[in-house]
């Protein structure tokens, strides 16, 4: 007999406390909810498209914007004489809707990857690729060049802290620390 009794004093102490323990999350009011967790930080080459017309044509150039940081960026991050990628993580591409001409060269309307070749002195290697999707110029594939061109960078008038395309009549320029790379395209 005590046995029941014991056994029925813990369940109603259990019905008791689930009750109340009820009655008062009805009666609480509602806890705001937990704030949102903060955005990833912002990546450290944040993607970037720069578009454009020249004549009749589209122009768009897809690319990851890098940032100088306070390094030495051509003839170190990027070094002469070697394939760069024009940006970060993935190649560029630039797409052109019609049929043009690049440096005097003529080029098919399509999408390309966008290589660059850094000089210490004179002019640059400018390099439009077949294979537009690619991680970096770690795959790069010369036989795959659609048109490789010369062009003569310039010193800019003011550094330029994140990589930059701008795309508008004659071509399209890329910037960057203290360079501008012009690329005439009609």
């Amino acid at each position: 007999m005590q046995t029941s009794q014991l056994l029925r004093h813990v369940v109603f102490g259990v019905v008791t406390a689930f009750a109340a323990s009820a009655a008062h999350a009805q009666a609480t009011p509602a806890t705001p909810a937990m704030p949102a967790a903060p955005a990833q930080a912002a990546k450290p080459s944040p993607a970037a498209t720069a578009t454009g017309k020249i004549g009749a044509t589209a122009v768009t150039v897809n690319y990851s914007s890098p940032g100088v940081k306070g390094r030495k960026i051509f003839g170190g991050l990027e070094p002469y004489g070697k394939v760069w990628r024009a940006g970060a993580n993935e190649a560029t591409t630039v797409e052109f809707s019609k049929d043009v001409t690049v440096e005097g060269k003529p080029l098919p309307a399509g999408k390309y990857g966008f290589f660059v070749i850094p000089a210490e002195k004179d002019k640059w290697t400018v390099i439009f690729n077949k294979v537009p999707n690619q991680w970096g110029a770690f795959k790069y594939d010369e036989k795959q060049d659609a048109l490789r061109v010369m062009v003569t960078p310039r010193k800019s008038a003011s550094v330029t802290e994140r990589l930059v395309y701008e795309v508008k009549s004659p071509g399209l320029v890329l910037r960057w620390e203290n360079v501008e790379v012009p690329v005439a395209i009609k």
